[in-house]
């Protein structure tokens, strides 16, 4: 197979599978008494080519994530100028000035010193910044994000900086091949966001991110109302 027929079956392939993850989203959605149009989903791209991209906004995606700052600028004025774009991967300090004013929602704020650089950033181009607090439910030492002992302190200081709005909640839950053994951790950041809507009123912790290609459908189910899917939709990527 040479490289256009990958590429042609690649495409047809997106919205079959976009079909069956917005199927699957429904279903879990509605097993909770939740309406499926409350959950916004994120396409992960990942290594993904602009012809695809192009494939995934015509089936109907409205919102794309990248893990790469280098990737997204480098992808976001060769697409149309009304997608929706979100920061989803870790965030380095030096690269916060790449992406303010080119993304909607940075999905990985995991501490003060990136706090202050995306504020710093934000009120030099008269923007509020939007972002998600990435928080480790998980505990493991390969993953970022505050503790979850830390995370009311945590945003208690950033809910000072004038150039960050912080909007919710983002957790990655570990990789494992049976999502039921995660249900766990989806339930414990749902737990801390109710808890911090009380303890902190004043703040619009209105997104919970959480769940991906192989576990999305038992995060919907746990109340995410972002999920951050890419495989499921383009296939394996290198």
């Amino acid at each position: 197979m040479n490289w256009s027929e990958e590429l042609e079956g690649r495409i047809l392939g997106v919205r079959e599978n976009l079909a069956r993850v917005w199927e699957q989203v429904a279903r879990a959605a509605l097993k909770t008494g939740r309406d499926p149009g409350s959950v916004k989903l994120v396409a992960v791209t990942k290594n993904v080519s602009l012809e695809v991209m192009q494939e995934a906004l015509a089936a109907g995606i409205k919102v794309f994530g990248e893990n790469r700052v280098q990737e997204l600028v480098a992808k976001q004025p060769r697409l149309p100028g009304d997608i929706e774009w979100h920061m989803i991967g870790h965030l380095q300090t030096n690269k916060v000035k790449y992406i303010i004013g080119k993304v909607s929602l940075i999905h990985s704020l995991d501490s003060l010193r990136l706090a202050r650089e995306i504020s710093r950033r934000a009120r030099e181009r008269g923007l509020v910044a939007e972002v998600l607090v990435q928080v480790n439910i998980s505990g493991e030492e390969t993953k970022y994000g505050v503790p979850p002992g830390e995370v009311k302190s945590f945003i208690e200081e950033v809910a000072g900086l004038e150039g960050v709005r912080v909007r919710g909640l983002m957790t990655i839950a570990p990789f494992v091949s049976d999502p039921e053994q995660v249900r766990p951790v989806f339930r414990e950041l749902n737990r801390m966001a109710g808890w911090l809507k009380r303890e902190l009123p004043g703040l619009p912790l209105d997104y919970l991110s959480m769940g991906m290609s192989n576990d999305f459908t038992v995060a919907v189910e746990e109340g995410a109302n972002i999920i951050r899917v890419g495989s499921a939709i383009f296939g394996p990527r290198p």
